[in-house]
């Protein structure tokens, strides 16, 4: 096939794109950063536990101003360079490809996609956690059961019917989630003694679950960029997205925070999941109690809802480079994932009988791992293709943008060394069972049991129109040309056919 043809091919697959984009629309920046705010915090629910396991106000108020700046800024900041530079469903699982080639890929998208339907599967939980307080029939396991199953599959409908549908509901779950604290904040400045804000008792201090909490409460900035290919003009909408983000879930932390240990003399110990309702009581009255366990409650869906839309977006973009059966990239009408939201959705029900303190070290642990590698791509790709196109690229050389990356792996490798024995033992099985399922999905490829998307798609070669007044054709994602060259010499040839002279092929 010639260069015309070829050119003529793409261009009407983009054409047809642009169709498809219109009837389902991509996301812009306000459901982006609502959408990122629920992948990393959801308001301060649950971050009650940093001042009991601090013994005080001050490390968890400290951890909050310090642990942004060497962990979620670093992360966010390293997240938009990728983010832009590979703006496909998949994210991080490309820019591993990219770097090491696809079966450490495969390992990142399985370890990222297990932790995140096990963190999804927390929050029907806690949704009905919340409302048994008033509605005690919820602790009852006939009521409790059909409850969740029920809100499992409405939420996932959600998911089912558009991003945009999901992006505007996250929009009005973050207002009336943070509305509450707002009112708060503003009702507890005459009740407030900075006295308190510096209190501490080291015998009480937990430092394993004082780590875990800020860890929880402060990652997943990457876990957007799966998703990538659903947004608007993603390089410039995604940096401006994370740092709207990483400022609304510092402040949505520190106002309540700081509301709360500055106006009540109360103990360390009370702080535990829920107390910000008993704090709203004290500071307001009891209706600001019920406003705050109500928006608790509804923050728990907006989590749920943003958590199955990057594991499904995860599965999608994986299908499209080949990692998985083209049958989880299938889109319905919506342009929804329907059979990947489906597995996260089943993933979430057989995993909804695990305590959540459980939960939260296996994902801490799990996450750390694949974080690690992130950061080791990010190094790697500044090194292996200082000429990749980056929209976004972060003002630091090589070696500072090295530097950047030390103090969030320093504390990976510290939340990692705090695990439990058995979170050794569940992790490490888990891993065993990702370095099994890669050799048994490439021998299903070669075996022709299940349909892959392959060279023989032209669409899987991912190649954007650009400049087309002057005709010029190149490649958009590098990161996809690398996997499918290890697996394929016949793709590279296509993709040499229609590159012009002077345009580089990725390596």
């Amino acid at each position: 096939m010639g260069v015309e043809a070829n050119q003529d091919t793409i261009l009407s697959n983009d054409h047809n794109n642009s169709g498809d984009n219109k009837s389902n629309p991509k996301l812009t920046l306000l459901p982006l950063i609502a959408l990122i705010f629920y992948e990393v915090s959801g308001g301060p629910f649950g971050v009650e536990d940093s001042v009991k396991a601090g013994g005080g106000a001050l490390l968890s108020l400290l951890g909050f101003i310090i642990f942004p700046i060497f962990w979620s800024i670093p992360e966010a900041l390293v997240t938009a360079e990728l983010a832009t530079s590979f703006p496909k469903n998949g994210g991080y699982v490309i820019w591993i490809s990219s770097s090491f080639g696809p079966f450490w890929g495969f390992q990142e998208g399985f370890w990222k996609w297990f932790s995140g339907v096990m963190d999804n599967a927390l929050y029907p939980v806690l949704f009905l956690d919340y409302l048994k307080h008033s509605l005690p029939i919820f602790d009852e396991l006939y009521a409790r059961i059909p409850a969740l199953l029920a809100i499992t599959i409405l939420l996932t409908y959600l998911n089912y019917r558009g991003l945009h549908i999901v992006g505007t509901s996250a929009i009005l779950l973050a207002g009336f989630s943070l509305l509450p604290f707002v009112v708060m904040g503003m009702l507890s400045i005459p009740k407030i003694r900075p006295r308190r804000w510096v209190s501490v008792d080291f015998k009480k201090v937990e430092w394993r679950g004082y780590f875990n909490s800020m860890f929880w409460n402060l990652n997943y900035w990457d876990k957007a960029s799966t998703l990538a290919g659903e947004v608007r003009d993603p390089s410039r909408t995604f940096p401006k997205a994370l740092y709207g983000a990483v400022i609304l879930v510092v402040c949505s932390y520190l106002i309540p925070l700081l509301a709360g240990t500055g106006s009540l003399d109360s103990d360390s110990s009370k702080w535990s999941d829920g107390y910000f309702a008993e704090v709203g009581m004290l500071i307001g009255g009891s209706w600001l109690k019920w406003w705050i366990q109500a928006a608790a409650a509804l923050s728990n869906l907006g989590l749920f809802e943003a958590e199955m839309s990057s594991d499904a977006f995860q599965l999608l973009g994986m299908s499209e480079i080949g990692m998985l059966p083209s049958v989880f990239a299938s889109r319905s009408k919506f342009g929804t994932p329907t059979i990947s939201i489906l597995c996260s959705a089943t993933g979430v029900i057989f995993l909804s009988w695990m305590s959540f303190q459980e939960i939260l070290e296996f994902l801490n642990f799990l996450y750390a791992i694949g974080m690690l590698l992130e950061f080791a791509a990010f190094i790697k790709l500044r090194l292996k293709k200082p000429d990749l196109h980056r929209p976004y690229k972060v003002p630091l050389k090589t070696f500072g943008a090295t530097m950047l990356c030390v103090p969030p792996a320093t504390l990976l490798l510290l939340v990692m060394c705090l695990a439990s024995a058995r979170t050794f033992l569940v992790t490490g099985a888990v891993i065993v069972l990702g370095f099994a399922l890669y050799p048994a999905i490439i021998h299903a490829k070669n075996k022709k049991w299940a349909h892959f998307i392959s060279d023989d798609d032209v669409d899987s070669c991912d190649l954007d129109v650009e400049d087309q007044d002057n005709g010029m054709v190149h490649v958009a994602d590098e990161a996809e040309v690398s996997l499918l060259s290890d697996t394929s010499s016949s793709m590279m040839e296509k993709i040499s056919e229609i590159l012009p002279e002077g345009v580089s092929k990725s390596e």
